[in-house]
C-alpha cells in the first residue's frame, strides 16, 4: 500500500484507499466466483448455458491473473478479501438452483438469473474501479480492467442471448 508519503504527489490521492479495498474486493470476489461457476455449469440443463459457465471459469481464472497484475502495477501486494456481496449472490444462486432443480424447464432462466445478478455486480465494480484508476492516472492498471469490464459485459450479453433463444421460451414455442 502506498504511504502516506508516495500519496502526496499522487493525482486524486484521496480514492487510494477505495481503489486497494475495490481491487481486493474483487480478486477475493472473483475467487469465489469459481465455485460458483462450477455448480451453475453442473446444474445447467442446455449445453449452450453450460459451455457459457465454463467459458466463463476460464475467463474469471484469467481475469484473476490480470487483477494481481494490476497490483503489481499499483507496488502493492495481491491480496483478495472474503467478499460478502458476491458470497450472497452465491448462495441466492444456489437456493435457486435448489428450488428449481425439479423443473428442468425454468432452472436454466433461474440460473441464468442469478448469473446475471453477478454479472452487474462486477460490472458495477469494475467500472468504479476504472474511474478510480483513470482519475488517479494508473493508466496501465485503467487498461487491464477495461478490459475485464467488457468481458463481463460480454457474458451479461451472452447470458441475455441465451436467455431469449432458449431458457426462457417454452419448448416448440416460436422465438
Amino acid at each position: 500500500m502506498a504511504t502516506s508519503k508516495q500519496q502526496e504527489g499522487m493525482k486524486n490521492a484521496h480514492l487510494h484507499e477505495l481503489l486497494v479495498d475495490g481491487l481486493k474486493d474483487m480478486l477475493g470476489a472473483e475467487r469465489q466466483l469459481l465455485k460458483g461457476l462450477k455448480k451453475m455449469s453442473k446444474a445447467a440443463q442446455s449445453e449452450t448455458l453450460k459451455e457459457a459457465f465454463d467459458t466463463h471459469y476460464q475467463q474469471t481464472e484469467n481475469q484473476i491473473e490480470r487483477l494481481k497484475e494490476v497490483f503489481s502495477n499499483l507496488g502493492i501486494t495481491a491480496r483478495g478479501k472474503k467478499c460478502k456481496a458476491m458470497e450472497g449472490l452465491l448462495e441466492e444462486a444456489d437456493e435457486i438452483a435448489e428450488e428449481f432443480e425439479d423443473s428442468p424447464e425454468v432452472l436454466d432462466a433461474a440460473l441464468i438469473t442469478a448469473a446475471q445478478k453477478v454479472e452487474h455486480y462486477e460490472i458495477a465494480s469494475y467500472g468504479c474501479l476504472v474511474t478510480f484508476s483513470d482519475l488517479m492516472g494508473h493508466s496501465e492498471a485503467a487498461a487491464i480492467l477495461k478490459e475485464i469490464l467488457a468481458e463481463e459485459k460480454e457474458t451479461d450479453e451472452l447470458l441475455t442471448e441465451i436467455a431469449m433463444g432458449e431458457a426462457n421460451v417454452s419448448p416448440g414455442a416460436e422465438k
